[in-house]
């Protein structure tokens, strides 16, 4: 297991980049410590499988560095760097039963049969496969041979990092829950330094302590769910994590307060002194509420979706969406809604330009 610091990372596909726009990734500055459960969580073509290729050394940064425990190893193999890593299709040799496959890695090594048997045992355990430890690998169904695929990850003691590439792609919706919660377990109780990529927040939110957030090859933000969650620092990771995604509504700075539609908005705290003009409200469908007075909106639809219901309305030529509890509203008529002001906050050119009031 290992510390990982990435440095002034930079990476271009192209021979002679000359722009920003020519690079995978920009600016990539991050630490992870030894034994966390990390995600790498964007949309398709944010740069999170380039970072992760990195990473793993499959690929050599066009700047910068990547360090194991402050060691400088931008430019080991894959081999090298110790790294184990399960991808978006198991990867398993069908003519092995299930202890051969799990047990490849060791033999790889030279470690010896009794230690890898019980290596093997263990893992299988783990992972509720011991009863399938003598059916080959064609014979399993799809979410165990994935199970297979990560134990192959994990088995080896020596790894410094274990790395998922999008690794329940595959698997049916019914049946990717059991996996996320069956690999979260697994760091609990191996405690390997884990990277998860992902383009979904379900996967990436349930499985990882800390998320980096990425868009168009720059890390948007870091931390943790809550965090994540609760106070977006940037408008793109609002609408990217949650479902509905955080509404974001005009409005105007005048002497350092807040107007959306000419109505003053409390806030979380106070906007950053230098911002004044247009500028734009986020709040989280969850911290609306329906009442008797507040903003009037009509409402264009609504939906039970299960977990929760949904009322999507227009405030003029805004569209917010609030889940409500209770009775829905009919479709065309007249609600009000409040905001709950320390969930209230004010972006600038995308990035939080409130602060917390104290």
């Amino acid at each position: 297991m290992a510390k990982i610091t990435l440095s002034k990372l930079q990476h271009s596909y192209y021979a002679d980049p000359q722009e920003p726009k020519d690079y995978a990734l920009k600016n990539i500055n991050l630490d992870w410590d030894d034994g966390g459960a990390y995600a790498l969580l964007g949309p398709s073509g944010c740069g999170k499988s380039t970072l992760l290729n990195i990473i793993s050394g499959l690929l050599t940064p066009t700047h910068g560095q990547v360090l194991f425990d402050d060691k400088n190893v931008t430019q080991l193999t894959p081999a090298e760097r110790n790294i184990a890593q399960v991808f978006q299709f198991p990867v398993i040799y069908d003519t092995m039963s299930v202890f051969d496959n799990l047990a490849f890695p060791l033999r790889n090594r030279g470690v010896k049969e009794k230690v890898l048997k019980a290596r093997v045992h263990e893992i299988a355990k783990m992972l509720e496969i011991t009863n399938l430890l003598k059916i080959r690998g064609s014979r399993l169904s799809p979410d165990n041979k994935q199970k297979v695929s990560m134990g192959r990850g994990l088995v080896r003691e020596d790894v410094n990092i274990v790395m998922f590439d999008e690794p329940l792609t595959v698997i049916d919706p019914h049946l990717k829950w059991k996996l996320r919660s069956k690999l979260k377990e697994l760091h609990q109780k191996v405690r390997a330094t884990m990277i998860y990529v992902t383009h979904d927040q379900t996967e990436a939110l349930t499985f990882a302590d800390q998320v980096v957030v990425m868009q168009d090859g720059d890390i948007v933000q870091i931390g943790t769910p809550v965090e994540l969650f609760e106070r977006p620092a940037h408008t793109f990771v609002g609408h990217f994590i949650g479902s509905p995604g955080m509404n974001i509504l005009p409005c105007e700075i005048n002497n350092g307060a807040a107007f959306f539609n000419g109505k003053k908005i409390q806030l979380e705290g106070p906007i950053k002194p230098d911002i004044e003009g247009t500028a734009e409200i986020g709040i989280r469908p969850e911290f609306i509420s329906l009442s008797k007075s507040g903003i009037e909106a009509k409402v264009r639809k609504v939906a039970d979706v299960g977990r929760h219901k949904i009322v999507e309305a227009m405030l003029g030529d805004t569209r917010i969406s609030v889940i409500v509890e209770g009775e829905l509203p009919a479709q065309g008529s007249s609600v009000y809604l409040n905001f709950q002001p320390n969930q209230t906050r004010i972006y600038h050119d995308g990035w939080i330009a409130s602060e917390q009031k104290r």
